[in-house]
């Protein structure tokens, strides 16, 4: 069962994340738990693999925004870093970063 306890094992910001949810534990969790079971990682995955360098900035861009406002600082930082090279449509291999973010998801999952 995913704790405060163990998001701040994971490397989450907690304190950050529970501010922007004026300090409600229950609602937080509940938002992460949403963030648990969001797809877009997956449809990132498959924009990246046909090379779909617009539709991936979208949904880098939105992940980015879901992780950081939820203070998922182990996948904030490799979907960051995607946005930012695809924002200038950076033609390159985005696997390690979609690696990364892909084992912190599935860390996150398992909490």
């Amino acid at each position: 069962m995913m704790t405060i306890d163990s998001l701040r094992a994971f490397g989450a910001d907690v304190d950050a994340g529970l501010t922007r949810c004026l300090n409600k534990e229950d609602f937080y969790l509940m938002l992460v738990n949403k963030a648990r079971e969001d797809q877009k990682l997956t449809e990132l995955a498959q924009q990246l693999g046909d090379r779909n360098l617009d539709a991936a900035f979208e949904t880098a861009h939105a992940l980015k925004g879901m992780y950081a406002n939820l203070s998922l600082t182990p996948l904030t930082e490799p979907v960051s870093e995607m946005t930012e090279l695809l924002r200038k449509r950076t033609d390159t291999d985005y696997s390690a970063l979609l690696h990364e973010a892909q084992m912190q998801f599935e860390k996150l999952c398992s909490l």
